[in-house]
């Protein structure tokens, strides 16, 4: 009947837009055009971003879900890519986000533009096509596919600079420098940290009465616009009652603390209103009247209207207070309430997230779903998809309480991997390993806080605290968007160190080379 809440890992079908694939090299930031002179600066943040993503990699996918030979030609994939990032960086508004562009080169240089113009480059409504023709798996891939060409571009510049520092001071090359970039497997090493969360959808919080009133005023606007269709047929309109059903509603509405007996009245009397106008619905219906007079949208409401009025009467009839699937919006209808018994908020209304950390800082998005879930059954695809994105499993996985079950711990005794937390069975006798292993595990919960820290950075920060899109695909792909900006804000914070590092050499003499680039290997190296 409606859409439940599902995991947005498919691939939208194909759409009637042809894809036309530009073979041109990446345009430098060198030969972009400025009528009114000069050129762009190379140090400038969207330089660099464009230089650490591979867009001609990342444009296979992009360009297999159009069609070949017909159709309007679509708009590029970096013009698309670009765009939200750039929406995800700047937490702008898709309109906001036009006139930005419009404002400036460096933007447009960011979104494959050969030269500066002063009208839009697309119209603010595209974004939705952009978001949808981006979905979740697809960006998801995007970000992996990112974060490993710009650690090679890094450890590049990384190991051309050792090169010649070596060459200048006549020293060797470390072991562990020699090894970077090596495919070969390795034993387990590595860190990484592993947590869920929840990224709240913008919708109003829900109450049983508020749902029902609001379904009950969109099924009087159906009805009026039903019956005007049909009027000369089917004679006078139904009666709402629709004065009576809003004073009930309000009599409860406007009480600070309303007594449980009386929100239990107001609700069986709005769903008694709102089974008459569901039968008057049927009834005009029968007599030819069209559902979508009223709009597209309205029709898709009232398919969710109807899954609602039968979870409430489910409910109003049992002693149950909950119920499979639970609608808490008839707007955005894959929505469901996530129990997270967080002191703040107990009940969250969004996706449910799982998320992966390395020991670099790197985020990871490994599921999504609109349905609540276990994480603690997501540690051993989160260890496998470490060992695919690294060649090797992590040494020690730093997880909260609830992954450390007994299934999980024997596939990480089985892989040689150590799981933080207490282990099983009693305490050991001897005081000195008790103390041991309580400094291991304050250690690995320090350890820990990093994934906390970056839940708060990509909810304070960027836009994973409120998600302002409306269907399940759109939400799918902001979610991963803003955690592709996350890790490339990390790949410019190692540029940085990279050319700090570089500047330090300038400083120094040839011989003290060594003692100040220190700092720098081990991050790369460990990167």
């Amino acid at each position: 009947m409606y859409a439940n809440g599902t995991i947005c890992a498919q691939k939208p079908p194909k759409v009637f837009h042809m894809y036309r694939r530009e073979h041109r090299d990446q345009l430098s930031f060198k030969d972009f055009f400025l009528p009114f002179g000069g050129q762009l600066s190379g140090d400038n943040r969207w330089i660099k971003l464009a230089e650490l993503i591979p867009w001609d990699e990342l444009e296979d996918d992009y360009a297999s879900q159009f069609c070949k030979g017909f159709g309007a030609p679509a708009k590029p994939f970096r013009m698309a890519l670009g765009a939200l990032i750039i929406k995800a960086r700047l937490e702008l508004t898709d309109e906001e986000l036009v006139e930005q562009i419009k404002e400036n080169p460096y933007l447009q240089f960011f979104i494959s533009l050969e030269g500066y113009q002063y009208s839009a480059p697309f119209d603010p409504s595209m974004m939705v096509y952009f978001r949808k023709r981006l979905p979740e798996s697809v960006v998801n891939d995007c970000n992996e596919r990112i974060v490993r060409h710009g650690l090679n571009v890094i450890r590049s510049a990384a190991a051309t600079d050792h090169d010649d520092d070596s060459s200048h001071g006549g020293g060797t090359a470390r072991p562990g420098d020699q090894q970077i970039g090596s495919n070969a497997t390795r034993p387990n090493q590595g860190s990484l940290l592993i947590d869920a969360t929840c990224v709240p959808a913008d919708i109003r919080r829900p109450t049983d009465l508020s749902l029902l009133n609001e379904a009950r005023e969109l099924t009087e606007t159906l009805i009026d616009a039903m019956h005007a269709q049909i009027r000369d047929a089917f004679g006078h309109k139904p009666r709402t009652h629709r004065k009576q059903a809003r004073q009930q509603f309000l009599a409860v509405a406007k009480k600070k603390k309303p007594r449980i007996i009386k929100i239990r009245k107001a609700i069986r009397q709005q769903l008694g209103h709102l089974r008459r106008n569901l039968a008057s619905i049927d009834a005009l219906t029968a007599c030819g009247a069209s559902h979508l007079t009223a709009g597209r949208y309205a029709y898709q409401k009232l398919l969710v209207v109807s899954e609602l009025v039968r979870q409430k009467v489910i409910l109003d009839q049992s002693d149950s207070r909950s119920i499979p699937d639970r609608i808490v919006s008839l707007g955005q209808a894959h929505i469901r309430p996530i129990v997270r018994g967080k002191v703040r908020c107990n009940v969250e209304f969004g996706a449910k997230i799982s998320i992966s950390v390395t020991g670099e800082g790197f985020t990871f998005l490994d599921r999504l779903s609109f349905d609540p879930y276990n994480e603690g059954e997501d540690l051993k695809a989160q260890a496998r998809a470490y060992r695919r994105r690294h060649g090797h499993y992590p040494k020690v996985i730093c997880a909260d309480q609830i992954y450390r079950t007994r299934a999980n711990r024997a596939f990480c005794l089985r892989h040689g991997i150590r799981l933080s937390g207490p282990r099983l069975g009693r305490p050991k006798s001897d005081p000195e390993l008790l103390a041991q292993e309580k400094r291991q595990f304050l250690d690995d919960q320090r350890q820990r806080n990093a994934v906390e820290g970056k839940i708060g950075q990509g909810k304070r920060r960027f836009g994973l605290g409120l998600i302002r899109e409306k269907l399940a695909v759109t939400q799918g792909s902001t979610i991963v968007l803003n955690v592709l900006v996350m890790n490339l804000v990390k790949l410019l914070e190692l540029l940085f160190v990279l050319f700090t590092a570089l500047l330090r050499l300038l400083l120094v003499n040839e011989g003290s080379w060594s003692i100040h680039t220190v700092p720098l290997k081990p991050q790369i190296a460990a990167a």
